[in-house]
């Protein structure tokens, strides 16, 4: 039970903490709204738990013994969020908030939330270094890591709609074209921002 708090206690902290998800959850809420921020947190939370469970089914293991395959992880969440970004910032250009998802729907951004979390670096290093710390020897290991996998998605989406509730109060605000454009460059500035960030701290790979 003490390394369970700790867990829940470190799960909280690093979803605190600035990455592909806060980015692109607070880009997708202020610009288009409350309705397509929770189906991009879905996508998320989907993919936080594919990756969970492919980590307990070992491939975890796998990948944190071949720096190509982490580099080929590590390069495809990099690409896609600078896409993203670039995706983003066209998109600001557009006249008005309404027109600039265009024939985008609620799939769209689910499936956007889901390669993002697939590719993720961030949840990579989380379920390759970290949980595998708190994962007794004595029991199952399939079995604790498919529970303290569980247990993480739900944090992280609790922490995800947070930012989705918070975020979408802007859009609102929004309706203008001039400010919803000038917030979309901002937004999609701070997402390549990020990107970048996590391909240098993550150029070493997985210790």
């Amino acid at each position: 039970m003490d390394n369970l708090g700790v867990f829940i206690l470190t799960a909280f902290l690093i979803e605190s903490t600035p990455g592909p998800n806060m980015a692109f959850l607070a880009l997708i809420s202020a610009t288009e709204g409350r309705r397509y921020g929770f189906a991009t947190t879905l996508g998320v939370a989907l993919g936080l738990l594919i990756i969970g469970l492919l980590a307990a089914a070992g491939v975890a293991a796998v990948i944190s013994q071949s720096p190509i395959m982490f580099q080929i992880l590590r390069w495809g969440g990099i690409v896609y969020l600078l896409y993203l970004a670039w995706e983003g910032w066209r998109e600001a250009g557009e006249n008005s908030p309404s027109t600039a998802h265009g024939a985008k729907s609620s799939a769209t951004y689910f499936r956007h939330g889901l390669i993002v979390n697939l590719l993720n670096p961030k949840a990579a290093f989380f379920y390759i270094a970290i949980l595998p710390t708190f994962v007794s020897t004595t029991d199952t290991s399939f079995t604790q890591t498919a529970s303290l996998t569980l247990l993480y998605v739900g944090i992280a989406t609790i922490m995800h709609i947070l930012i989705v509730t918070f975020a979408s109060l802007f859009n609102p605000f929004l309706a203008d074209p001039k400010r919803n454009k000038m917030t979309r460059q901002i937004l999609s500035l701070a997402l390549a921002v990020v990107a970048i960030w996590f391909g240098y701290s993550t150029r070493g790979g997985v210790s």
